[in-house]
Formats: structure tokens, sequence, C-alpha cells
């Protein structure tokens, strides 16, 4: 009886076990919202087959060429990313367009960081995303590998 019980208990993975990889992810003509989506599974180590939720089990990603990243439709001019000071009309506001001019590495940030749960892992999680804005990255030590998504549907 006890061992018919082991055998039918669940594998849990211990935090010592949790072996992490950084990934290089092009971002150069890729839909943001597609692009996010996958870095923020990568993220949380939805990929791997020994995925635990409330553990903090994956991988790092590195995203180069952020500037060149596409917005589908309108939201270029439509889209609106908000921020308030906490004082009394302190809202401030910029268009996506303006925001990729100044900030391009910013876009995918934000977009990662609503798509991950919002729980006290989510700023852990992010600190494994590093987003460059050309080509050159200077996490050469991490040696990431390259890796390509499927184009979905845009």
């Amino acid at each position: 009886m006890e061992r018919r019980l082991k055998e039918l208990q669940t594998y849990q993975l211990k935090k010592e076990g949790i072996q992490r990889k950084w990934w290089l992810v092009d971002a150069r003509g890729k839909v943001l919202g597609r692009l996010c989506t996958e870095i923020a599974s990568l993220l949380m180590g939805k990929h791997k087959p020994e995925f635990t939720p409330h553990l903090d089990m994956g991988d790092g990603v590195i995203v180069i060429n952020a500037s060149e990243v596409k917005l589908t439709g309108n939201k270029l001019l439509s889209k609106v990313y908000y921020r308030h000071s906490q004082y009394p009309g302190g809202l401030k506001k910029i268009i996506a367009r303006d925001l990729k001019e100044k900030f391009p590495q910013r876009l995918i940030t934000y977009a990662v960081r609503n798509m991950l749960p919002k729980n006290k892992l989510r700023r852990l999680r992010m600190r494994r995303l590093r987003v460059y804005p050309y080509e050159d990255y200077s996490n050469v030590a991490q040696k990431p590998e390259k890796i390509e998504f499927k184009e979905g549907v845009s």
C-alpha cells in the first residue's frame, strides 16, 4: 500500500534543481504582442517539462533590435502609455510612436511586464530580461542561444 502511494505522487522540482539558460531574441520585423508573449513564456519557464507555477524557474532573455519591432494597425499613433506621479494633476501620457523614438526598449519591457502574472515573482523574472535597441549587447558572458519563434498570423 505504501509503495503504491509513492508511485502516485507528483514530482515537485526543488529550488536547487533549477537550471537556467539564456536566450537571444532578435526583434527585427516581429509584431510586438506576439513576440512579448513568447518572451514572457520563456521568463516564466513554461517551455520546460518540469514547470512549477510557484517557483521562479524561468530562463533569461536578451532582446536585440528593439527599435525595429512592429506595431500592427493604427497602434503607433493611438496606443497611449500612462504613468502617474501620485500627486494631483500628475498624470503623464506618451504615444507609442514617441516612446519608440525615445526609448524603444521600453515598448518591449512594458509589454512583457504586463504579460507576467501579477505576483511576487514578477520582479524576479523581470530582472532576467535585457532589452537592447540595436544589434550590439553586453551580455556575452551568459553565452545566449539564438531562438526563433514561429510567425503567427499578423
